[in-house]
């Protein structure tokens, strides 16, 4: 099997690039090892866009990166748009955050269906397609169209909510049924794939057997496939981070308090207001605590064209201010806030220096910050992770400190305790944790989820008759997507792979 996975975002190896856990950081040391093709944006949009418009194609590992420019009339409908205007926050249960126009999900179907095509350049009998995430929902289908019979994997990081959820965002029956494309959809955690399973037999009327649901593509595979990380090699990062320089001037600056670390990016899912706000409890109920323990909390900017985003930052920085103005001392600074990234190694070293680690999402897929901290500790003298319950990252972290992101007394509360927990049950807690971590590493996701793939494709493969093609409108133009490929034939011609 030649495997091609697909992703919005890549990562290259770079020892200094930032990158705060996420996809991309995820899927960078199984692609390598892997041998795979990682297909995704380049970064860079361009008029007159084609489907061969791959901007590069270059080694990564064992494996390549092929990088594509995207078409810039349809890409801010597309990403900042549909895709995390609308998607993003349905998807993490803010139905009160969708805002999405007839334009934005023409433009998201217009760049899925612009990746189909470029895909087609590594379609061979021998391939395999694996896609990652919100942003491809209906590539799937797009590439069934194009007459692809190949097996179709999708992944979905996020988590996936409520069927009444689902059903706020325009055009969810048209996207939930070009899921049904692949040959197998994986998800985080039992309550997402149970989620989906509920949409399926309530919107679409569709019987779930087993895990398989038929459609008019065929029969569809739904499974369960916690992501993980590569634990050995994040544990070796922190070692070698001890060293760094930006890790040596942080610990030189500590002056022997403790340090409590949150790592994320600026988001409103991520529950950095309520942590903040829980840090600020800590100081009013634990008086003591000042000038021993500080919060580095690295956030980085992200979506700011986004209004959401603009004003959650503006909240922050505002918010934090507040607190350092209420706490702080001329020579103590309660809570570090920085708007930038860091390298992984950096990070790791970062995480291994902080006594607390804490990991609060109000809602999210699985959070792999949680189980960098964990991997980055000491075995001798590890620190205590503090960790949402409403993370997927619980249901196998459980020797965590759980905590509701919404109780901030609770959360002060469960800091406290972290700070004063006696070495033994620390050792005992990371112990657990980290043999959970073994046992589920982003390579045994990796290898779990392309055998359930070739199962479910030998054993229930596509339907071979065309899909059914509903018309859909293009801005500017009067001919439906479908047309404009039917009339194009180079759409349909397979390209050779690049050396």
């Amino acid at each position: 099997m030649d495997l091609v996975v697909v992703s919005n975002r890549v990562a290259r190896a770079k020892a200094n690039e930032p990158m705060t856990g996420g996809l991309a950081a995820a899927l960078l040391p199984v692609v390598e090892k892997s041998g795979a093709i990682w297909v995704g944006s380049s970064g860079r949009v361009r008029d007159n866009v084609s489907k061969d418009s791959f901007a590069k194609i270059e080694s990564l590992g064992a494996g390549a990166l092929a990088l594509l420019d995207l078409p810039a009339a349809h890409y801010g409908g597309y990403y900042e748009g549909f895709a995390n205007s609308a998607l993003w926050p349905a998807l993490h249960s803010r139905t009160d955050l969708i805002s999405v126009s007839q334009d934005n999900y023409q433009c998201y179907r217009e760049v899925n269906a612009f990746m189909a095509r470029a895909l087609m350049r590594f379609n061979k009998p021998s391939a395999a397609f694996w896609i990652q995430d919100y942003h491809f929902l209906t590539l799937g289908a797009e590439m069934r169209e194009l007459g692809i019979r190949n097996p179709l994997g999708f992944f979905l990081h996020t988590p996936w909510p409520a069927r009444r959820v689902i059903a706020g965002i325009p055009h969810h029956r048209d996207l939930v049924e070009s899921m049904l494309a692949y040959d197998l959809i994986g998800f985080q955690t039992e309550d997402d794939c149970e989620n989906f399973a509920t949409y399926l037999r309530a919107e679409l009327g569709l019987e779930v057997n087993g895990g398989s649901v038929s459609s008019r593509f065929g029969t569809s595979r739904i499974a369960v496939f916690p992501i993980g990380i590569d634990v050995d090699g994040f544990a070796a990062h922190a070692q070698r981070a001890a060293s760094h320089p930006d890790v040596s001037r942080l610990r030189k600056s500590l002056h022997g308090e403790r340090l409590a670390i949150g790592v994320d990016r600026v988001d409103y899912s991520k529950g950095l207001v309520n942590r903040i706000s829980a840090f600020d409890r800590l100081f009013e109920i634990q008086p003591s605590l000042k000038r021993s323990v500080s919060l580095l909390q690295i956030a980085t900017p992200s979506r700011g064209g986004i209004e959401a985003y603009s004003n959650l930052q503006d909240e922050l920085s505002k918010q934090v201010t507040e607190v350092n103005g209420r706490h702080g001392e001329v020579d103590w600074t309660p809570i570090r806030y920085l708007n930038k990234g860091f390298s992984q190694t950096v990070l790791a070293g970062f995480y291994r220096a902080a006594q607390v680690g804490v990991v609060t999402p109000l809602h999210d897929g699985m959070n792999l910050v949680a189980k960098e901290y964990v991997a980055a500790q000491n075995p001798i003298d590890p620190g205590v992770l503090v960790l949402s319950k409403f993370a997927g990252a619980a249901n196998e972290l459980d020797t965590a400190l759980l905590v509701n992101p919404h109780d901030i007394d609770g959360m002060a509360r469960t800091i406290a305790t972290a700070l004063s927990m006696p070495s033994t049950e620390r050792r005992m807690r990371w112990e657990a944790m980290m043999a959970k971590l073994r046992a589920g590493t982003i390579h045994n996701w990796f290898a779990g989820f392309i055998e359930a793939l070739e199962t479910a494709h030998l054993a229930v493969g596509p339907s071979l008759l065309p899909p059914v093609v509903r018309p859909l409108r293009v801005a500017g133009g009067s001919s439906s997507v479908s047309d404009r490929r039917m009339r194009d034939p180079a759409h349909f011609a397979p390209r050779p792979v690049a050396n």
